[in-house]
């Protein structure tokens, strides 16, 4: 028997067992700031605020590496950067890896062809285990091809593979 405290704290940690973890980098949280006169740029924030709003309510949980905190502070929109690191610091759960597993494996992106901060998001999702979403799309065309051991993909992607409406 379960008192109404009690039972709260078990279906919040129910909650966190079964949430999928989900790795949006930086570019995806930034997209709601971007110009919103494309149809493109329109349906990624869309799919951003969908996939925020399903990360508030526990059913996915959103990592966060070391790499989303350098970006981050390098924003140069004040404003900007406040809310993204209000988002993060509320919602974001702090990936739990072995850092020279991640540093072995961005190594290996690097030697690939991919960018430190790519390379380095994708080290973090991948050793994770979690979905890596971006609205890089050469970023996401270089994981296909390369065969990144996580599903990768757009927002929109995202909402389409998880029904989320």
């Amino acid at each position: 028997m379960y008192n109404k405290n009690g039972f709260i704290i078990y279906y919040y940690l129910l909650m966190d067992l079964m949430s999928l973890e989900i790795y949006l980098d930086v570019c995806a949280l930034c997209r709601p700031y971007d110009d919103q006169s494309y149809l493109r740029i329109k349906f990624e924030t869309l799919a951003v605020k969908i996939i925020l709003s399903k990360v508030k309510t526990g059913i996915y949980s959103l990592l966060i590496s070391p790499v989303h905190t350098e970006e981050i502070n390098n924003i140069e929109n004040i404003s900007q950067r406040f809310q993204i690191n209000n988002i993060i610091r509320t919602f974001g759960k702090p990936v739990k890896i072995d850092l020279c597993k991640a540093k072995e494996r961005t190594e290996d992106l690097l030697n690939a062809g991919f960018g430190l901060a790519d390379a380095a998001h994708i080290a973090f999702a991948e050793i994770s285990k979690a979905c890596f979403v971006s609205c890089d799309d050469k970023l996401i065309k270089k994981c296909l091809k390369y065969r990144i051991n996580i599903w990768c993909g757009n927002p929109v992607a995202f909402c389409v593979k998880e029904g989320l409406e």
